[in-house]
């Protein structure tokens, strides 16, 4: 039994909410298969995008708070509908024209552009579990050729064809007058082209379990629907495999509201119960433009973690997931030094409070013990400052900080050294734009250079600040931001930048005193 059992039962942390929105809907029971089951869906016609990641985290963590509060035993599926047949070529892929012959097939029956894997669809089912691997996710990988050709969907798929009629009239409504003139909620795989075939269905015969259809050359086809002969539409699809595999809970975006509940409704109409659901707002790339897998638009995941530890955007997952939310480049120091709040905070907490730090979550209930202090925006300004991407270098001042922490017992401030480097690199050097002071602000200046003199070596990040924070209020700027901003853009090249205090601590009051001096006598900073 968890020790969290009793404040989980209260606790308002989203996935909480969730859990016990599932563990109402079966009754506190165990289900007759033997477990709750989690599903994620994957369309692979592009590249696995972060969204696919957020979809699985999010899950992962409901799946987690379920764990705390039931006994009842879990599985989370991450399924593959790679049988779908690819409608339009990426734009981020190589060898469209090759891909462009095979326009209609199955992913799985598809070469695969990049030529390292048997199929286009097996290429992006790689990679996806790849990258939920790399983040340690406990997840059972599903395709859909492969169920739909062992026959583990062939009971439901006949339930689907008793049921015709009643799944058509769902749909039909929803349609315009030419689709609806030859929808059918089975999609024949030509035997001869491997095609997956949107055609008129002519005839159904139930008790055989076929379906007549016309092929492309007016002759009449007769093939069964099970057995992989037949792939269904994806409404239809969806619900007839939450009533074949048992999905209890499974989240979707926004832009698929109508679709659940199109699919909830065919799912109740071959007798099966639609799982609980979540819906989860779209991410949206740096235009305000909704991120898409075949556009290629906004962050990959492999993006993210050459800038970012797998926390953080776990952390950016975690947060108000009903909320649209902008992911580019410019969001990965906020969520950096987020999580690095939240991890520090997690030990004064009382148990009952744990379960609603975000760490916990992130964490599975058991995050690490954190390190010293060092945001990541101080390490951004660092590496600006030193102009290096020599992670040595910058180890050079935090170890003088902070002579304990070295790169082998400070692991997580030593990776967050290389994305901030990383960072670094790609976007604040390139955009880096220094000024000359005027008049006031040389005055300021000036007043801090003879405020460091008074301070000693080791002096503290808090009493450095007091000592900045007194002379933009003594001099006359129009506020307090007026005068950070200057040091910013005079000492550092940009608009914005760390809590000064904590920055002169980490690069010295030696070396901040002759970064003044320069300054004030106009020499190049960059």
């Amino acid at each position: 039994m968890s020790v969290y059992r009793d404040a989980a039962l209260s606790a308002k942390a989203w996935p909480f909410q969730e859990a016990r929105e599932l563990l109402k809907r079966i009754g506190k029971k165990t289900p007759k298969k033997g477990y709750v089951l989690f599903e994620t869906g994957y369309g692979p016609s592009g590249l696995p995008h972060i969204g696919t990641f957020g979809e699985v985290a999010r899950t992962s963590m409901v799946r987690h708070a379920f764990m705390q509060l039931s006994d009842i035993p879990t599985r989370l599926f991450a399924f593959s509908d790679d049988m779908d047949g690819l409608r339009k070529v990426p734009d981020n892929v190589p060898n469209k024209e090759m891909l462009t012959e095979h326009l209609g097939k199955s992913l799985s029956n598809i070469p695969d552009p990049y030529g390292t894997h048997d199929s286009f669809g097996a290429h992006n089912n790689a990679r996806l579990q790849a990258f939920l691997d790399d983040f340690g996710f406990e997840y059972e990988f599903k395709s859909s050729t492969e169920i739909y050709k062992s026959g583990d969907f062939d009971k439901t798929l006949l339930e689907v064809l008793q049921n015709y009629e009643a799944v058509i009239n769902i749909t039909l409504p929803t349609l315009g007058e030419e689709r609806r003139a030859t929808y059918s909620p089975f999609l024949p795989v030509c035997k001869k082209t491997g095609q997956v075939l949107q055609v008129a269905i002519k005839e159904r015969k139930v008790e055989a379990g076929t379906i007549v259809y016309e092929n492309v050359d007016g002759s009449l086809v007769e093939a069964p629907v099970t057995g992989g002969h037949c792939k269904m539409q994806w409404k239809a699809d969806w619900a007839m495999r939450w009533k074949a595999l048992g999905v209890d809970y499974e989240m979707s975006g926004k832009d698929l509201i109508d679709s659940v509940k199109q699919s909830s409704a065919i799912c109740r109409a071959i007798g099966g119960k639609p799982p609980v659901g979540f819906t989860y707002e779209l991410f949206l790339d740096d235009n305000g433009e909704k991120i898409s897998k075949s556009r290629g638009n906004g962050l990959s995941v492999e993006e993210w973690l050459s800038y970012a530890s797998p926390e953080s955007l776990s952390l950016f997952m975690y947060q108000k997931p009903k909320t649209a939310k902008r992911l580019f480049f410019d969001v990965i120091p906020r969520n950096i030094d987020d999580y690095l709040s939240h991890l520090n905070g997690y030990g004064d907490l009382e148990d009952a409070k744990k379960i609603e730090n975000p760490v916990w979550h992130i964490h599975s209930g058991t995050p690490p013990e954190p390190e010293i202090k060092v945001s990541y925006n101080i390490l951004l300004n660092l590496a600006s400052v030193c102009n290096s991407e020599d992670k040595s270098v910058l180890w050079h001042f935090i170890s003088r900080y902070r002579p304990e922490a070295t790169p082998e017992t400070a692991p997580i401030l030593d990776r967050l050294v290389g994305y901030a480097i990383n960072y670094y690199r790609d976007f604040v050097k390139p955009n880096k734009q220094f000024r000359k002071p005027d008049e006031l602000e040389a005055k300021a200046m000036e007043a801090l250079l003879t405020a460091l003199d008074t301070l000693p070596a080791e002096a503290s990040a808090k009493d450095i600040q007091s000592q900045v924070y007194a002379i933009g209020k003594e001099l006359p700027f129009d506020d307090l931001k007026t005068w950070f901003k200057a040091l910013y853009e005079i000492l550092l090249g940009q608009s914005q930048g760390p809590r000064m205090g904590s920055f002169i601590a980490l690069y010295g009051i030696e070396e901040t005193k002759m970064l003044i001096s320069r300054a004030l006598k106009g020499e190049d900073l960059s």
